[in-house]
């Protein structure tokens, strides 16, 4: 019988078919499964065809329907495994298959493919581009360089001729193969070939870094060796499984950098991914609470856990989605929620109930009123500031400790008779809100992990997914959750995307990932275009390292070789008089997207910085017919309409296509929320960064179309790329 293994192409391509046509082809693999090699080149219902004119001499075509057919690479190396990489209309499939040819990369010993037609051609024109430049952009790298790192003679020829990163960008994915391209793309980005080959090679499990030293691989082998493009059909309930309508790309395949992560036999102690958005990190963490219930010991509880709780219900619904019916029971042993609920149930639990949060407004009108009555000369968000992030975050109990901590990430400096008196207002603050059975968050947090330090852990293994926004208070009820111990603690997070001031040093709270971090730098979301575009957004920008509370303790994170395979439109800016007339121009927009290029309107978000325009958004759209509903109302995926949030709750969300709205100058940066630079400078910088990070996440929400908008005073933050 021939065994069968489905390309991740062709999993998208059988996505988009119409119900019909997938059912013919399901019966047509099913057919295909049954029949063995021989009668397979008899049959005349598939009809299991060789083509004269295809590049790859192994290329076949089976018959799905009248006017369908499938692509199979069929084995030349005595198996009887055939790859289904294509379907399509039969002359559309004809005109594909002539034009691929599949190689086996030497370094990364998986399948690839190109359109060599295509690249035969691009080759001829670079070459007289080529002739008048003054340099080339691999003019660094020798042909051994790039031999040892996997590129072919083809690929070797073509990278001589590119002169810039706008023409290496012509060959990307799915003209050039994509390990090939991904080696030239970090290459060309600065990264070293060291760095290469430990990126991109050793996950791969090469470890013969010559490449005239290499042992040749056969077809079986090369496609067992492509586990993040390539799936085997080991039977037909994984058939079932992988063509279910409900199929997610991300629970089956997984980048060699993401699987080396996600399914590591046993880390030493806590490790660390992080990466730009779109690269997987929540798709690694929730891989790798798969592995931990698998590898983990039977009793073994699992905390995943995030930042809201609109995020905890995506991650829940995703974690079960990965495990499927026959894996479902372990669910049971996984707590899926928030920080600030660990928090909080676990002060219910040893003391019967616990306080009260406290809404940001109560907040400030208790510091208002505490202010007043000390009479003192800083304002309201100093204090506050001063509260969270110096006292909460070192969990300062004394006023001797206060007077002699380290006020890191505080540019105002206080002598000792200013620190005492400031002392006596936090005081003062922390008795006004416990006479009202009250607390914030982050004193909910500082509560509950002492508890759990004098109770001891409740879990066997921690997951956090969104840690870059994590407090140190709330970092040390995850460590006190979990002993310290192998596989304790699995953190993923983007400091790109901090957009709460959330400065923490892990190794100071127990939490050491030295020699235990990854990074993820493949984009799966965004197009390159939205992706080149949203980054330009945080240009100068200094972003401290996931779990360093300065950037003295390391060089600054870099977004350097964070790329799309992935191309479309480039992103759209436009200015308006007034906001009716914005508005007006967004409803254009969203008609667009619906009308013209097919997007459901579900698949549409609009985003602005406050409520008041989400609200004049939604309004604006329903008056124009237009269905819209507000994420805060966490509508299910059944539920029609554009989606309308604030920035804030687009953090870990993704939709085909975004406009940002309102990006005014009074908006962003938002004055009220920026601490003046005369009262503290390095709290400004500090401020100003989180506003930036703020409308990057905004941005790379879209996968593949992006709007943003503004009236009145464009916002500075724009300034980078709209010129």
């Amino acid at each position: 019988m021939p065994r069968l293994a489905l390309s991740d192409d062709f999993l998208r391509e059988y996505a988009g078919l119409q119900k019909q046509v997938r059912k013919e082809v399901d019966g047509a693999i099913e057919t295909f499964r049954q029949m063995t090699v021989p009668q397979l080149h008899a049959s005349k219902g598939l009809h299991l065809e060789k083509l004269e004119k295809a590049r790859d001499g192994r290329i076949r075509t089976i018959r799905v329907t009248r006017s369908y057919r499938a692509v199979l690479l069929a084995p030349d190396d005595g198996t009887n495994l055939f790859l289904l990489v294509h379907v399509a209309p039969h002359d559309e499939a004809i005109h594909w298959a002539c034009k691929r040819l599949y190689s086996t990369n030497d370094a990364t010993r998986g399948l690839e493919v190109r359109n060599v037609e295509a690249l035969e051609q691009v080759e001829t024109y670079f070459e007289t581009k080529a002739d008048s430049a003054p340099a080339r952009l691999f003019a660094g790298h020798s042909d051994t360089v790039l031999r040892d790192l996997g590129l072919d003679d083809q690929m070797v020829r073509l990278s001589r001729l590119c002169v810039t990163r706008e023409d290496l960008a012509v060959l990307a994915p799915p003209m050039m193969p994509r390990d090939q391209y991904e080696v030239l793309e970090f290459l060309s980005a600065g990264f070293s070939p060291d760095d290469v080959w430990e990126q991109l090679i050793v996950p791969r499990g090469q470890t013969v870094r010559r490449a005239e030293e290499r042992e040749p691989v056969s077809f079986g082998e090369a496609i067992r060796n492509t586990p993040d493009r390539i799936v085997e059909v080991s039977g037909p309930g994984e058939l079932e499984r992988i063509l279910a309508e409900d199929f997610a790309r991300w629970r089956v395949f997984l980048h060699p950098t993401q699987r080396r992560v996600a399914y590591h036999p046993g880390y030493a102690g806590p490790s660390q991914v992080t990466g730009g958005p779109g690269t997987g990190k929540t798709v690694a963490a929730l891989h790798r609470v798969r592995h931990l219930l698998h590898h983990g010991g039977e009793d073994g509880r699992i905390l995943l856990t995030t930042f809201t709780n609109a995020m905890a219900d995506a991650l829940r619904d995703s974690l079960g989605l990965l495990l499927g019916d026959a894996d479902g029971g372990l669910l049971k042993r996984v707590d899926v929620t928030t920080v600030d609920s660990v928090a909080a149930r676990v002060i219910r639990e040893a003391r019967g109930k616990a306080p009260r949060p406290l809404s940001a407004p109560a907040e400030k009108s208790t510091w208002t009123r505490v202010r007043a009555r000390h009479d003192v000369p800083w304002n309201e968000q100093f204090l506050a500031q001063e509260f969270r992030n110096v006292v909460l975050a070192q969990g300062i109990r004394t006023p001797e400790e206060y007077l002699r901590c380290v006020r890191r990430g505080r540019g105002t400096q206080l002598g000792r008779v200013q620190r005492a008196r400031l002392w006596r207002v936090l005081q003062d603050f922390e008795a006004d809100v416990a006479s009202r059975d009250a607390a914030t968050y982050t004193q909910l947090c500082d509560q509950a992990a002492g508890i759990l330090r004098e109770q001891g852990p409740r879990y066997r293994h921690v997951v956090v997914d969104e840690a870059q926004d994590l407090h140190p208070a709330q970092w040390r009820v995850l460590r006190a959750c979990v002993a310290p111990q192998t596989d304790d603690m699995f953190l993923v997070g983007d400091p790109h995307q901090r957009v709460y001031d959330a400065r923490v040093s892990l190794r100071s709270l127990g939490i050491p990932v030295q020699g235990r971090s990854a990074r993820l730098r493949l984009n799966y979301r965004n197009t390159e275009e939205i992706l080149r575009w949203s980054t330009a957004l945080l240009n100068g920008r200094d972003i401290t390292r996931l779990g360093e509370d300065d950037a003295a303790d390391g060089a600054p994170d870099t977004l350097n070789g964070y790329h799309s395979e992935l191309h479309g439109r480039i992103p759209t800016a436009r200015g308006f008089a007034s906001q009716d007339q914005e508005l007006r121009a967004l409803v254009e927009q969203v008609r667009e997207w619906v009308d013209q290029d097919g997007v459901q309107p579900a698949d549409i978000a609009v985003c602005a910085r406050f409520n008041t325009l989400v609200d004049a958004v939604i309004n604006r759209l329903r008056r124009e017919g237009i269905p819209a509903v507000a994420v805060k109302d966490s509508p299910g995926p059944n539920v029609s309409g554009v989606r309308v949030a604030t920035m804030h709750s687009m953090k870990g969300l993704e939709f085909r296509c975004v406009a940002v709205a309102g990006v005014g100058a009074s908006v962003l940066p938002f004055a009220p929320q920026i601490t003046p630079a005369e009262t503290d400078p390095v709290q400004h910088q500090t401020d100003l960064l989180a506003e930036h990070c703020l409308l990057f996440v905004a941005c790379t929400r879209a996968r593949d179309a992006l709007a943003v908008s503004w009236h009145g005073d464009r916002s500075p933050l724009l300034d980078p790329v709209v010129g």
